[in-house]
């Protein structure tokens, strides 16, 4: 079995590009002008999807800390008025939706809860993300893939254990693994990239990829060399702006960066068979003095 799946009008896969995802998350602060401009930047880098976050506040917050106060752009306000505040409406959704056919780049959210998968089912996304802190969630796993779209877990925070159990509830069709160490941002020596190695062997027929929140765009790249299908990162406007996932997150220019960088990798790796190529005859030619048949 091929380890692939279709991906709205793509493939991701071994033998397909590497699917870059532009992690916009909450980084857009509630301003839908933020959000466009992120979606622009995404794109303009070479970006194969620019992802948001889908929550039902009420639900998402623990109820210990729903009413915990927080300093906030918005002033001191409760931790759930705050969630309330960088969450989109159906209008500002579908103003991204446009945009994002304007700017000709894929568009989905991580959901987070049930009632968001049914809010986000008026939309023709390619597939839905599952976060890492939901990969114990058996029950909204299940509501997930009742949409027969394509399932992306993130197994940040997880033993092999909870992950096996996950990909039990959800099924392997139509799944991507990902990846991921949930620190914000993460040290180098807790990424743990062999584990695209690990999670390539134990689901053999299933794309693998990689959720980073390094510092950096060297590890992003070195997944890729490691078998990573898919590879996503945070993208903010600017690392100094109000926000707990911004100092995880990669600035336009750094992201444009990014892409060469995982496309300099696939274009490097090669088939792994050892010829003599063409650019390298003069070479041969030249500095070669004893030839062995």
């Amino acid at each position: 079995m091929a380890r692939e799946i279709k991906f709205g009008k793509r493939m991701i896969g071994d033998g397909h590009p590497t699917y870059i995802i532009a992690e916009a998350g909450i980084n857009h602060n509630g301003d839908l002008d933020i959000a466009k401009r992120i979606i622009d930047a995404a794109a303009h880098a070479g970006a194969d999807a620019v992802k948001f976050q889908k929550r039902t506040p009420e639900i998402c917050t623990p109820p210990d800390q729903q009413k915990q106060m927080r300093e906030t752009p918005w002033g001191y306000i409760t931790y759930l008025d705050y969630r309330y505040k960088v969450e989109f409406n159906e209008e500002q959704y579908r103003e991204i939706d446009r945009h994002c056919k304007e700017k000709g780049i894929d568009w989905l959210v991580s959901v987070w809860d049930e009632s968001s998968v049914d809010f986000m089912e008026m939309f023709d996304t390619p597939a839905y993300k599952l976060p890492s802190a939901s990969l114990t969630d058996h029950k909204l796993l299940k509501h997930v893939r009742k949409t027969g779209k394509p399932v992306i877990i993130s197994t940040g925070m997880s033993t092999m254990k909870e992950i096996h159990k996950g990909v039990d509830a959800v099924g392997l069709e139509n799944l991507v693994i990902m990846h991921s160490t949930s620190a914000y941002p993460c040290a180098p020596e807790e990424l743990n990239l062999r584990m695209i190695e690990t999670l390539r062997r134990e689901f053999p027929d299933t794309p693998i990829g990689y959720s980073g929140h390094e510092v950096g765009l060297v590890p992003s790249a070195i997944a890729v060399a490691l078998g990573a299908t898919s590879v996503e990162r945070h993208i903010t406007l600017d690392r100094a702006m109000w926000g707990s996932d911004q100092a995880a997150s990669v600035e336009p220019g750094g992201f444009e960066r990014l892409v060469k960088y995982i496309r300099v990798t696939e274009a490097s790796l090669g088939d792994g068979v050892k010829k003599v190529y063409e650019s390298e005859l003069s070479s041969l030619k030249k500095l070669r003095r004893v030839v062995n048949e």
